[in-house]
């Protein structure tokens, strides 16, 4: 289950990010796990 949601966040990264560099992809994950961290219970 835990291995389905982080998953689905890295391709939400992917998708959801309007950079173009490998390093604004970095930061768009990173941003989107700190995001899940402060919101899973």
């Amino acid at each position: 289950m835990i291995v389905k949601r982080i998953i689905f966040l890295v391709l939400c990264a992917s998708v959801l990010t309007a950079c173009n560099t490998v390093e604004g992809l970095g930061k768009d994950i990173e941003k989107s796990a700190d995001w899940t961290r402060s919101h899973m219970p």
